[in-house]
């Protein structure tokens, strides 16, 4: 017995199920489309496979609407006499999970924890199960597809079923070790007779290796020639550039004194404009002075000039007033007299007459006064003018003077400031020249290092009397006269002797070789003998048992073994007769499908007996069966098991009876869109 109970969950149509299951027969029944192959691929697809007859991918298989999907089996652990079939794991009960999630990703998990498949497989192989094996789990439709399958592919499924692959395995590496052997026989005999030929083709190269031998000494000897020539060319060019970096060295140092003298005159101009500029400075503050002090005089000039002017018009405006008061008294005097005016009257007419003529004289004294003071002053303010105008003049001059002198050291400098950018240019492009020989002198030095090394190690110094030319052309006509001997051998005087030793030893080898020969023969036979009585041995019980179950169905037929002399064309072929007709091979076109399903289960069940796996199942095996016939087989799987510790779980639409009280039946149906399990007690 290999599994307790299975648990699905989110699988198919089964939303929440779990599903005992017991040892011996265990029949799954209920109408098509309630979830009865379901169950099989939940516990295939547990197991680790990846068939799936109803879809391409796992994700498939989830519930519609959800996203996860899971099947549990529980594991029978329990001891098989003194120990478990999982001995790591000291429980009675293994839970093997396997999660399918809608994005695709697949995952086992071996007691609650993750697993890889190699775990699954490694624990499947303690409980002798192969889920991929169709003889142990044969979904719906693979009854038909095993008629269809070669013999040889049948005798291949029937060995690994009962576990006799090993013994094919043993023939199989048993030729493969033969044909290598034969592979390397027949390499040693072309090496043998190459060896032969050889040999007398090196008795015969002797003369023609001693002319060769002389060739090569001479090439080696202008090969160290050309050497030390090459050497004393890099020396030659080294003492070049070491002449050409001494001038460029006298050039820089030239240059760089240029520089210096330069940057003296540009400082001592840079001194020269700074001290002219701050002489510029001085005289054009002067200048401000002194214009300065010209328009001060020259306003106090036009402001006399107004102010005198201006005293003038009052004077004149002054006398004309006067005068039109005393034409106003004359007047008012004759108009007194006329009208007869008291005598006192004219005399104060004469007073106040008197006192205008005063006041005209006084006025006319203040602003005589007054002007001839002003005129004072602007002679004065004159005088000054006429002072400060050569002065202006002069200041102005040493200004235009000091600008020209300002103007030529601007000149010098922005020449000496080309020239300097000239003589650092130079000196630059000189420093990277000559960094450049230094580069090419070193490297050239160094090249002379590892040339001369290279020459040394063919020999002592020469002074060659050929120029390098001419030790070339004598080293190609030296190869050519040596590719005339290109075949010619270095090794010529042993070789003789090796190639003696050489077929001597082949002939050793292959001496050994034919004896490993027949050896690998006689383990070839013995293995293949092996592997036949053990076929056979298996043939014929299965045979006998194929024979009994088949008379009770009122057949005849048998199972033969083809081509039983190799290994790799061998194979098993099943013949069926019904109702009276002569037992054929079994195939699709000449049985019909009640037929080919009653000797295919025949077969199943005949083989039962030498099956190593605990656990088999089989779905609608009696889809085309007669009612007869479908109770014979259900009958007969129930007592093929008999005395095995075996599970059989046999999945059947038909409603199907069972002699004893041994079957474990389990109905399925489909209720809401949901499948549920039913256990009948």
């Amino acid at each position: 017995m290999l599994i307790q109970e299975v648990i699905l969950e989110n699988f198919m149509s089964y939303e929440y199920s779990r599903v005992p299951l017991k040892s011996g027969v265990n029949v799954i029944c209920g109408p098509n489309g309630s979830g009865k192959s379901s169950l099989l691929l939940g516990i295939s697809v547990g197991l680790g496979q990846s068939y799936t007859e109803r879809s391409k991918k796992l994700s498939d298989l989830i519930r519609w609407g959800k996203d996860q999907g899971r099947v549990t089996l529980v594991l029978d652990n329990s001891r098989r006499g003194p120990r478990r079939p999982v001995p790591k794991i000291n429980r009675d009960q293994i839970f093997l999970s396997r999660v399918l999630r809608r994005d695709g990703k697949y995952w086992f998990e071996l007691e609650n924890r993750s697993a890889s498949k190699n775990e699954v497989v490694r624990l499947l192989l303690n409980f002798g199960v192969d889920p991929d094996n169709a003889l142990i789990v044969m979904h719906q439709g693979m009854a038909e597809q095993f008629i269809t399958l070669s013999p040889h592919d049948k005798l291949k499924l029937v060995e690994a079923a009962v576990g006799l692959e090993p013994y094919r395995e043993n023939v199989l590496d048993a030729q493969n070790k033969l044909n290598r052997i034969l592979s390397q026989e027949g390499s040693v005999e072309r090496l043998l007779e190459s060896a032969e030929q050889t040999l007398n083709y090196w008795r015969e190269q002797y003369d023609r290796y001693q002319q060769k031998k002389q060739l090569m000494l001479k090439r080696r000897f202008l090969e160290r020639e050309l050497a030390w020539a090459q050497v004393s060319q890099k020396e030659q060019e080294a003492a070049e550039l070491e002449r050409q970096l001494k001038g460029m060295k006298d050039h820089l140092e030239q240059v760089n004194f240029e520089i210096e003298g330069s940057e003296d005159e540009l400082k001592a101009i840079q001194t020269s404009k700074e001290s002219s500029n701050a002489e510029w400075a001085k005289l054009f503050e002067e200048r401000l002075r002194l214009e300065g002090a010209k328009a001060k005089h020259e306003f106090n000039v036009s402001s006399i000039s107004r102010s005198v002017e201006e005293l003038q018009t009052w004077l004149k405006l002054h006398e004309e007033r006067v005068a039109e008061l005393a034409n106003s008294i004359e007047s008012l005097r004759d108009n007194l007299a006329k009208a007869h005016s008291p005598q006192n009257l004219p005399v104060a007419l004469n007073e106040i007459e008197k006192l205008c003529s005063t006041l005209q004289s006084s006025f006319s004294d203040v602003v005589e006064l007054k002007t001839k003071e002003l005129k004072g002053v602007l002679e004065v303010s004159k005088n000054a003018i006429m002072e400060l105008v050569p002065n202006i003049s002069n200041v102005q001059s040493m200004m235009e003077k000091v600008t020209s002198e300002l103007e030529t050291l601007s000149r010098k400098f922005l020449d000496h400031r080309v020239k300097l950018a000239l003589l650092e240019y130079q000196r630059q492009n000189l420093t990277g020249s000559l960094d450049d020989l230094e580069k090419r002198l070193g490297t050239l030095v160094a090249d002379i290092g590892v040339t001369a090394k290279r020459a040394g190690e063919m020999g002592p110094r020469i002074v060659s009397l050929m120029s390098m030319q001419d030790i070339l052309d004598e080293i190609r006509m030296t190869d050519g006269r040596i590719a005339a001997l290109a075949d010619v051998s270095e090794d010529i005087e042993h070789m003789y002797e090796s190639y003696s030793k050489l077929y001597l030893e082949l002939k050793e080898k292959a001496r050994v070789v034919a004896e490993n020969r027949e050896k690998a023969l006689t383990e070839v036979k013995t293995r293949m003998e092996a592997w036949k009585q053990v076929i056979r041995s298996l043939l014929e019980h299965v045979n006998l048992e194929y024979q009994r179950i088949f008379l009770q169905t009122g057949a005849t037929g048998w199972v033969k073994l083809l081509n039983e002399e190799d290994v790799e064309t061998a194979g098993i072929e099943i013949l069926a007769g019904f109702k009276g007709a002569r037992a054929i091979p079994l195939d699709a076109y000449t049985h019909s499908g009640g037929e080919r399903s009653t000797a295919t289960m025949s077969f199943l069940l005949a083989l039962q007996q030498h099956v190593q796996s605990p656990f088999r199942a089989i779905d609608e095996y009696d889809i085309h069966m007669d009612p007869k016939n479908r109770e014979v087989i259900a009958n007969l799987i129930t007592s093929s098991l008999r005395g095995l510790n075996a599970q059989y779980l046999v999945i059947t639409p038909n409603q199907m009876f069972f002699e004893g009280r041994d079957v474990h039946i389990i109905t399925v149906q489909n209720v809401e869109g949901g499948s549920v399990i039913t256990e009948v007690v």
